[in-house]
């Protein structure tokens, strides 16, 4: 799977609404560190089912990105059944990112 594209307008029906696990990459594309972060954000999607991947360009999108106070990127925050569970600032390796989103 690759990751799913959300806006202001579909981020509700997409991850606060959303049951399980569902992981949002808060980025833009001038970013070095998000562009570093996307081939991990694309590897986590493909391989691990169990977690829906998103991506929200901040740029786009600022009235998602100003909701959940993101002052830094590539910020990822980790949903669970539409709650906030995690919050990560910055570039992580993959195998770090797995385990600290308990995949």
């Amino acid at each position: 799977m690759k990751p799913i594209v959300v806006t202001d307008d579909n981020f509700e029906s997409e991850v606060l609404q959303a049951k399980g696990k569902v992981l949002v990459d808060f980025w833009a594309a001038w970013c070095g560190p998000c562009r570093m972060m996307s081939p991990v954000i694309e590897e986590i999607a493909a391989e691990y089912p169990g977690i829906k991947v998103c991506k929200l360009n901040v740029d786009e999108n600022p009235n998602t990105a100003s909701k959940f106070g993101i002052m830094s990127i590539p910020t990822l925050i980790l949903f669970e059944d539409g709650k906030v569970a995690k919050k990560l600032i910055g570039f992580r390796p993959k195998q770090e990112l797995v385990a600290e989103i308990g995949l």
